[in-house]
């Protein structure tokens, strides 16, 4: 599934073998209808050809193609904020909201819609920031408060799901890592006292491995092995659970030295 991106196809696996993939579906979880895309939107090139590229559509495609139910795990890796390199007092309303709605919202949106898809015994899990927790000035735009609805909508969702279709609901907190989106991440100008000319990543990255009880940089297969056993047979006494993938950074109050 996507969301505005394109598929890596160089997707390795460990004894260097490709992913296979059976059926990609085009995804914006920015809309849960058809109806609510802007016409604009729906004509754009980016998005013509993919018929109903909604939450919905995702469900119906899935429906159509596999049965139901069909599913055994959902992993919600995915959020957007307009305007995340502004302070929070710079935000306007419609980029806090655009923030909350496809970096939270949506994942109660896949809950509601792939929920009746999925086996009984599955699992949900997506991903969020200590920012939900803490003050991380420069990640900005409401992308803390939309991790921070992510984390209460898990606790609640894992409920709801749970006594309706025996789902279980879980979120990582990762560590900062190097990604693609996570360069987007910082201040337009960089905080007074921050090391110019390093990325704002860089330095959330060097922070964290010097300040933490595991004194290195997270890799990004020690948050992906933590979702492999979420989701697996050997997690099914766990749900509504924020577990913190970070080398421990989260329990800290002052840094050493």
């Amino acid at each position: 599934m996507l969301r505005r991106g394109k598929l890596d196809a160089s997707l390795q696996l460990a004894d260097g073998r490709k992913l296979e993939l059976e059926r990609i579906f085009a995804l914006d979880a920015e809309y849960d209808v058809l109806a609510d895309v802007p016409a604009e939107v729906r004509e754009n090139k980016r998005y013509k050809d993919h018929g109903d590229f909604t939450v919905q559509g995702c469900a119906d495609r899935l429906r159509t193609d596999f049965g139901e139910p069909c599913l055994d795990v959902v992993v919600h890796s995915l959020a957007n904020g307009p305007e995340v390199t502004k302070d929070l007092l710079a935000t306007s309303r419609n980029g806090y909201l655009g923030a909350v709605s496809v970096s939270a919202y949506s994942m109660v949106s896949l809950v509601q819609r792939l929920g009746p898809l999925v086996r009984p015994g599955g699992a949900f899990v997506s991903l969020s920031y200590l920012a939900s927790e803490r003050v991380i000035p420069g990640y900005g735009g409401g992308m803390s408060s939309a991790k921070a609805a992510l984390e209460s909508d898990t606790r609640v969702l894992a409920w709801e799901a749970g006594r309706r279709w025996g789902h279980r609901v879980n979120c990582i907190s990762a560590g900062p890592l190097a990604s693609r989106a996570a360069s987007a991440i910082g201040r337009e100008q960089p905080a007074e006292g921050a090391e110019r000319g390093k990325p704002f990543i860089e330095q959330m990255i060097e922070y964290a491995r010097t300040s933490s009880p595991l004194p290195e940089a997270l890799a990004a297969h020690e948050v992906g092995a933590t979702a492999a056993f979420l989701c697996s047979p050997l997690a099914s006494g766990i749900t509504g659970c924020v577990l913190h993938v970070d080398k421990g950074f989260h329990a800290m109050g002052k840094a050493p030295g």
